[in-house]
């Protein structure tokens, strides 16, 4: 897939020209993101976008512990603590003892919700294969640093704040 609109004829785009694509570019990701419909079964869950991290890895990476969930979304374990236990209750996530350390509970998306939840996420998902796939290695390291130097950046300007 040739990334159209963005190289030149040399592969190559000015910084002033890269800026005012992404100005450009990124209300459109936004919004069609925002337009992707809840499932009606998932509606009165109020769901956010730190509920979608959480379920993305999930779904996407299996079950896994609390302490492994915080790892990977970036915050504190008491903040995964409080997501799955308010997904818990309202019958999303499940938590079972790990049969090879008792003390520790696995996390996982219950079996009545998980075809929902993965419907919902596949088209996000498969989005981003159908981009992702062509690139080396390399150039999907470094769409992904760029994406989240961004991030990083626009949370500098706002004082650190999270959605």
């Amino acid at each position: 897939m040739e990334l159209q609109g963005v190289r030149g004829q040399q592969g190559e785009l000015a910084e002033d020209d890269a800026i005012r694509a992404l100005l450009l570019l990124m209300p459109r990701i936004v919004g069609r993101v925002k337009r992707i419909p809840v499932p009606e079964e998932l509606q009165s869950l109020a769901l956010a976008p730190r509920h979608l991290s959480l379920l993305s890895y999930l779904l996407f990476d299996g079950p896994m512990t609390v302490n492994d969930l915080a790892t990977r979304l970036e915050v504190a374990p008491t903040t995964v603590s409080l997501l799955v236990g308010e997904l818990s209750r309202k019958g999303v996530l499940e938590r079972q003892e790990d049969e090879n350390d008792r003390r520790r509970r696995i996390v996982s998306i219950t079996e009545a919700h998980r075809p929902t939840i993965s419907r919902w996420l596949a088209r996000g998902a498969g989005a981003w294969r159908q981009v992702l796939t062509e690139l080396s290695p390399a150039e999907r390291a470094l769409i992904v640093a760029t994406l989240r130097a961004y991030e990083d950046a626009m949370a500098e300007e706002d004082g650190g704040d999270e959605d």
